[in-house]
Formats: C-alpha cells, sequence, structure tokens
C-alpha cells in the first residue's frame, strides 16, 4: 500500500477570495488573522468549521474565512448556532459576535445557551460602542460616555461580561485582547480544547468610534501596571519589574508591595477550576485593580464529563448503560 502523504493546513486555506471591509485600523483584521492562525492546528478538516455570525463588524468575520458560514440575524447567532450544534454535534462551531449583538438584542439567547453549555465556541468582540451604526453607546459603554445616542453621558452601568457568563452558568470563561496575538492563540486554543460553551470576550479597538478604549491595557507605557496575565497556579503579580502582587482580605482583592512582609508565597494564586476565585477575578475593575486576561474559569469535572459522554456518544451500550444508572450526564 502506498503512504499518501496527509494534506496539512496552513492559514492561507483559512482566507477567503473576499474583500475585507472593514476600517483601517480596525481590531478585527488582528482577531481574524489569529483565528486563521490557530484552525489549522486543530487537527480538525476544514469543512467541519463553521462560523455562525449575527449583526455588527465583528459578524462580517464568516465572510472573510475559507469555511462554512453563516450570517444571521441580530441578536440570534447563539440561537442558530446551538440548533447547529444539535443537529451536527461533529462540527466545530464557533460564534462570531459583538458587545451590542450579544450582550443587548442578543442578550437572553447568550445566558440560555451558556446554561445549557452548548459544545460551541463564543468570541464576543468588546469594542465598547456600537460601530456598524456609527457610534452610539452599548451595553458596556462606561458611564457618562458621550455618544451620538447619549449626548447628555450615558446613565446606564456597563454590564461585567465576565460576571454576566459566570452568573448564567458559563463553564468556560476567559479574556484577551486583539493586540496580543500569542495570547490570543493560546485563548482560542483552551477554547476549543474544553467541551461545552466556551466563552471568551475579547477586548477590541474600534478606531473610528472609539480609538483607546484599552490603551492603558496596550499601551507599552502602562499596561505593565494595568494587565494581569493568569497562569494556572501561578501568584497574581504585575508592575513594571514585577513588584506588586494581589492577595485575599478575606474574599477583597487587594495590591501590596512584594518586599520583606509580603512574599509571593503569601499572595493570591490562580486556580481556574475555582469558580469563587473566578467570580473574584470578574470584578477586579471594579475594585481598582489591573484587568485580567487569560482563562478565568474552567469547569474541570463538566469538561471530563462532557468528553467522555462525546466519546461515548455512538457506543449504544454504554449510552444504553448511562441512561439505567444514577450517573447524572450533560446531555450536549
Amino acid at each position: 500500500m502506498l503512504d499518501i502523504e496527509k494534506n496539512v493546513l496552513t492559514s492561507k486555506d483559512f482566507e477567503s477570495n473576499q474583500e475585507i471591509r472593514w476600517c483601517p485600523g480596525c481590531g478585527d483584521f488582528a482577531i481574524l488573522k489569529q483565528l486563521q492562525n490557530v484552525l489549522p492546528t486543530l487537527g480538525i478538516p476544514k469543512e467541519n468549521f463553521v462560523m455562525v455570525s449575527g449583526i455588527g463588524c465583528s459578524s462580517r468575520l464568516p465572510y472573510y474565512m475559507n469555511t462554512y458560514g453563516m450570517h444571521t440575524i441580530h441578536g440570534r447567532a447563539t440561537a442558530v448556532a446551538t440548533g447547529l450544534k444539535l443537529s451536527r454535534p461533529d462540527l466545530s462551531v464557533w460564534i462570531i459576535t459583538g458587545d451590542g449583538d450579544a450582550l443587548s438584542i442578543g442578550g437572553n439567547h447568550l445566558i440560555h445557551l451558556l446554561r445549557r453549555d452548548i459544545d460551541v465556541n463564543i468570541l464576543l468582540f468588546n469594542n465598547q460602542i456600537y460601530g456598524l451604526t456609527k457610534g452610539q453607546f452599548s451595553p458596556v459603554s462606561e458611564q457618562n460616555k458621550i455618544t451620538k445616542s447619549s449626548p447628555n453621558g450615558t446613565t446606564d452601568k456597563p454590564f461585567n461580561t465576565l460576571s454576566l457568563a459566570l452568573g448564567a452558568g458559563a463553564s468556560f470563561v476567559a479574556r484577551s485582547l486583539d493586540r496580543e496575538a500569542k495570547h490570543l492563540q493560546e485563548v482560542l486554543k483552551s477554547s476549543h480544547e474544553y467541551t461545552g460553551a466556551s466563552f471568551v470576550e475579547i477586548y477590541q479597538n474600534c478606531h473610528i468610534f472609539n480609538d483607546g478604549a484599552f490603551d492603558k491595557y496596550t499601551d507599552r507605557k502602562t499596561r505593565k501596571n494595568n494587565v494581569i496575565f493568569l497562569e494556572q497556579n501561578k501568584p497574581l503579580i504585575f508592575g513594571e519589574n514585577n513588584e506588586f502582587g494581589i492577595v485575599l482580605d478575606g474574599y477583597k482583592p487587594k495590591i501590596v508591595a512584594l518586599d520583606v512582609n509580603n512574599s509571593i508565597n503569601n499572595l493570591f494564586i490562580h486556580d481556574k477550576n475555582d469558580k469563587l476565585k473566578a467570580q473574584i477575578l470578574s470584578n477586579f475593575s471594579e475594585f481598582g485593580l489591573p484587568e485580567v486576561f487569560g482563562v478565568i474559569y474552567e469547569n474541570s469535572i463538566l469538561k471530563k464529563l462532557n468528553t467522555d459522554f462525546q466519546s461515548l456518544e455512538n457506543d449504544t451500550n454504554a449510552i444504553n448503560l448511562l441512561i439505567s444508572g444514577n450517573n447524572s450526564w450533560r446531555v450536549l
């Protein structure tokens, strides 16, 4: 028998022939590129990827991916993706949405998808503004923000997207940035590896209508004092020379200087499997602390449960045994 060389996919295989119609400088370009870089490494046939989007600048992404895709209606990408995944569990389904599309008109669909733990990957592009409709405030715009739809400043308190996801029962929650290429790639890979609903918030700059919204997290002059990149079982440290750390005073996080009184051994240790710690991390900005990036929460028990179930989904005898027993399994 002749050995047939396997076709090795590259990022070029995921580039469509469509003209990319985003504004020059938009953070969507960077996210698109990292997604195209990651998908070839996942070991999945290209025809098994599907991009599902709603309405907004981010939701044009399926046109620019050489995969199957659906450009659906406002806020309903999550509903369409749910139906697709339940009918075709063999597909790798990615939901592309924005802070307006997912958190405003699509809010109800999002929270119920998360609580049902459907095995899809949700990428929420957060630029804190409505970009496609030319600069109105969104559910995550900061208070007192002057926009075309809030000439006197917004009065609504913005959503905390990580807390919202955790409160809805999300079993995988993460955050990254458009300008952190390697970090974003690692988060996208982790999202894919998780069996269940993966929620990834991506801070994305809107060069035209909300430029600089995340500068303090991306500018070299300020980022080290305002960003903590989470690593499993590692202490939370930040600063120009890693001179500061985070400790827990009860359940309240606070900043301490690393000196003879505060060693690394006393610091808040990140554990992505600890939901209580994840909830604390999701509220760091409300404590005036640096913003956190990485995998905030991953339910390791559900991950194993869902993975085991998928491996048995074609084994009729095993499934009948599970149904007849007292095991509690989450059906995808």
